[in-house]
Parts: C-alpha cells; structure tokens; sequence
C-alpha cells in the first residue's frame, strides 16, 4: 500500500496486525483518527498504553483484573463452593454473557497438547489443586472445548484431583464436539451450563 505519509503507512501497518483487521479495514480506522481531535487521540492512545502496562492477572483464578484479585473472586454474592474451570479469559466472557453461572472460575491458560509441546506444567494446573484443598471447593464445572485436547484435560484434572465428595460435572453437549467455545451462540452455552453431566458419564 502506496501512501503519500510514511506515519500513516506505519499506522496503518499496526492496526492492520490486530486480528480481523486487514489493511483497508487499518487504513479506514486510522483516517478516522485523523478527523478527532488531537485530545481524543491523546486519550485512546492513553487508554491502550495504561491497558498494557497496569492491568493484572487475578493471583486466584488468572482471570484479567485491575487488582490482586479480580471481581468475580471478591464479589460476595457468588457461590464459593463451585469452581468453573476454563480454558482461556474469552472463555470466562462467554460463560458471564449467559447470566447462567454464579459460582467462580479458574482460568487453565490453555489444555494439554502434547503435539504442540503444551504439557500439565504449563498451565495452571497446581493452583487449580491447591483451591480445590485451601477453598473447600464442592464442584468442579469442567468448561472446555469439546476436542481431544479439551477431553485430554479434563481426564488428567479429575484423575488429579483427589477429594472425598467433590463433584465432577462438566457442560452438556449442547457444544458440537470439535468446536471452540468462545465462538458458541449465548443461548447453546447458557443450555450447556444448566445442564452439565457428571464427568463419569461424559468420559469413559
């Protein structure tokens, strides 16, 4: 792309490694921004910069937050013997859109995927472990993507954990197998929600 401006060609450039956005779609962005004033610039750059540089991961769940701990960890109005446990933060979106889950999460940072070199140790895995224990936890909601890596997880968690009482369940299977949660309708995921099975009976 031929522009008259070296600093609009790099802005373009940086928009357009945002996902989704091409070059045209970075182009129309940028000229955009160029008909704001220089104050509402000033405060979108701003904005993203303090994202970047302040924002935390929850030392409880790893879901994002402004603090320690993030405000599903500290609101007291969710059910504290129940913990979701998550693939990714988009996952932990979805599942709040339902309005269907009230209980708390815990954010694994990916699955086991050994083809692509993603073993326990690199999730968060331990501190799952150590909650279950430490938080008295009664039920495990095991919402990942229905895929071998997904099932491959939850096999090797429920193994690991090793509580008199605690409750296994994970999501119906409202969610095709093989597909990503994140991108399942709210309607599909709020059913798969309520109407979670016993981890026994999903794998064998």
């Amino acid at each position: 792309m031929n522009l008259s401006s070296h600093l609009l060609e790099a802005a373009v450039k940086e928009f357009s490694k945002l996902p989704g956005i091409g070059k045209k779609t970075a182009l129309r962005l940028v000229l955009h921004l160029l008909k704001q004033e220089q104050t509402e610039v000033a405060n979108f750059s701003d904005t993203i910069s303090r994202m970047r540089k302040e924002i935390k991961f929850c030392k409880n769940c790893f879901n994002i937050s402004d603090q320690e701990r993030c405000t599903i960890c500290t609101q007291a109005s969710r059910k504290r013997g129940i913990v979701c446990v998550v693939e990714s933060i988009r996952d932990v979106i979805a599942i709040e859109s339902t309005e269907q889950y009230n209980g708390l999460y815990h954010v694994l940072n990916g699955v086991i995927s050994p083809l692509d070199g993603i073993g326990p140790d690199q999730l968060t895995i331990e501190s799952l472990t150590s909650r279950v224990v430490e938080e008295d936890i009664k039920e495990v909601v095991f919402a990942l993507s229905p895929t071998i890596q997904g099932d491959t997880t939850i096999y090797y968690i429920r193994k690991k954990l090793n509580k008199p009482d605690l409750r296994f369940t994970t999501i119906a299977r409202g969610i095709s197998f093989g597909g990503e949660l994140e991108y399942a309708d709210e309607m599909t995921l709020a059913k798969s929600i309520r109407n979670r099975l016993p981890v026994d009976s999903y794998i064998q």
